[in-house]
């Protein structure tokens, strides 16, 4: 049973520092079901290869003291796939042997601990009971790039037919610990057994291991049914502490927020500001259907809705109160048949891919992304460019260099409480580029806002264009477009309960 973790981040071999494992030399732990042993298999700065192998002893399991499993054909207890494939004791070695970077805890190295690095992650042989398509859908929720290979039963007899055992890569730009914790609750789900008794113990390490990214998860009364071997009382418990009907609601939280950050920037009209600059963007490439992602109470809807020359207008968002307040504000049930028809609401996650959001002239993305954490972000960029895949996005976020020309905002914070980060220039346009060169997109970036000698315009902008196959041959020239902002029925489907992302 193997598992590799491997970053490219500089240096590489801080990986080493992380997972409290020295690169120069094989070390060996002793589990209840055999050993554990951790090497490298590369240690450079460039790029550093963690290894954990599991040397599972079947034949000790049975052996020992009520390890004998009732029940079944005899010998099925002494030859399985146990020693081979990625399962619960997997989860028991990264909690043993790696539970300090699980924890992520790093006395030398903090700051990188704490970061977002590049990581990826393969196991080499893991039974999947559902398939890729499961597979997928419990990792590509969390930010990660799966790649998933299907394992013959017998390299020799291809025609005995393929397995239920996968090669699984999965990358992302994450924290370690993050990363470790969703391998920890995730490869016993996608072998949907548990080698040991579930008790109530368990459902304390799932809310330990999961709390903080389960709860918006689209698949979580799978994942937890199948982390607590279908047990329904354990299940039933986990799913109403993982829902915390007591906490805050968080649509109320996130409205407040919103207010305050509208207070800091009211005396520069900046929302007005950034509705006219991405109206301009998209007058100007003739766009026709228009989807508002992270919509909000619908400020932009309504200055599109004016428009006759938008024809289709989609808004999205995760708030169900937010989109009930923009159907009042559109005044949806009084306007003409002809012009209800041509917007619609609907209530959905920016990080989940979404059939509805595909064939568009251009997507707004105003004020959304430095909402995101890392995993997420990285998830809302496949669902954006990848899998949406607009003809063009025009996405705004805050200058943090801007913040300090803001009288009533204390040194060193945010326009909002809820923002996970806000990007200088110089971060904002190294994320677009990367972004545009790994989709098929070229990027501009306009100022929103009057700009500041030093700390440049209150808002920044990037207007990404699709480049066709011709384009790309000839360099990928964008669109012209202009070069400053201007100033200037439905379907809401029931509450569920997310963390609001937007």
């Amino acid at each position: 049973m193997l598992l590799t973790l491997t970053t490219t981040h500089r240096p590489a071999t801080d990986l080493g520092w992380l997972l409290h494992k020295k690169p120069a030399r094989l070390q060996t732990f002793e589990l209840p079901f055999g050993a554990a042993h951790v090497f490298y298999l590369e240690a450079t700065e460039e790029r550093c290869t963690a290894a954990l192998l599991l040397d599972v002893d079947p034949v000790g399991l049975v052996r020992r003291p009520g390890g004998a499993a009732g029940g079944g054909w005899a010998l099925d207890q002494y030859v399985n796939d146990r020693p081979y494939v990625g399962s619960s004791f997997m989860s028991v070695a990264i909690s043993r042997v790696l539970g300090t970077a699980l924890g992520g805890t790093c006395k030398t190295h903090p700051q990188v601990a704490a970061s977002a690095i590049p990581l990826s992650a393969r196991i080499a042989a893991v039974p999947c009971r559902g398939g890729e398509r499961f597979l997928r859908l419990l990792f590509e929720p969390l930010g990660y790039e799966v790649s998933a290979r299907r394992r013959p039963l017998n390299e020799r007899f291809p025609q005995w037919g393929e397995s239920a055992v996968f090669t699984v890569e999965l990358s992302a730009v994450v924290r370690l610990a993050d990363l470790l914790a969703h391998l920890y609750v995730l490869v016993p789900v996608l072998d949907d057994d548990k080698h040991y008794w579930v008790g109530r113990d368990e459902v304390e390490k799932l809310l330990s291991r999961g709390g903080d990214w389960l709860p918006a998860h689209p698949l979580r009364e799978q994942i937890a049914a199948r982390y607590l071997k279908h047990r329904r009382s354990l299940t039933r418990e986990a799913l109403s502490r993982l829902a915390d009907e007591d906490a805050p609601d968080p649509e109320a939280v996130e409205e407040t927020h919103a207010k305050e950050e509208e207070a800091v920037e009211k005396s520069l009209s900046l929302n007005e500001r950034r509705v006219g600059a991405i109206l301009a963007v998209l007058r100007a490439i003739g766009a026709r259907r228009v989807l508002d992602l992270g919509c909000g109470e619908g400020r932009l809807l309504e200055r599109l809705l004016r428009e006759r020359t938008f024809t289709e207008i989609v808004g999205l968002d995760v708030s169900v109160r937010a989109l009930e307040i923009a159907k009042d504000r559109l005044k949806l049930e009084r306007l003409a048949p002809a012009v209800r028809d041509r917007v619609r609401l609907l209530h959905g996650a920016l990080t989940y891919r979404d059939k509805r959001l595909s064939g568009f002239d251009a997507a707004a993305v105003a004020e959304v992304i430095e909402h995101l954490d890392p995993p997420r972000l990285a998830a809302f960029e496949r669902v954006l460019f990848e899998f949406a895949r607009p003809g063009t996005v025009v996405l705004t976020t805050p200058n943090a260099e801007y913040n300090e020309k803001f009288a009533d905002l204390p040194a060193g914070t945010r326009r909002h409480r809820d923002h996970r980060f806000e990007w200088t220039r110089a971060e904002f346009a190294a994320w677009a580029n990367r972004a545009a060169g790994r989709f098929g997109y070229a990027v501009r970036f306009l100022p929103v806002g009057e700009e500041d000698a030093r700390a440049g315009p209150p808002t920044q902008m990037a207007v990404f264009q699709l480049i066709a196959a011709s384009d790309a041959e000839d360099g990928g020239h964008a669109a012209a477009g202009p070069e400053r902002g201007e100033d200037g029925g439905s379907e809401i489907r029931p509450p569920e309960k997310k963390a609001t992302t937007s």
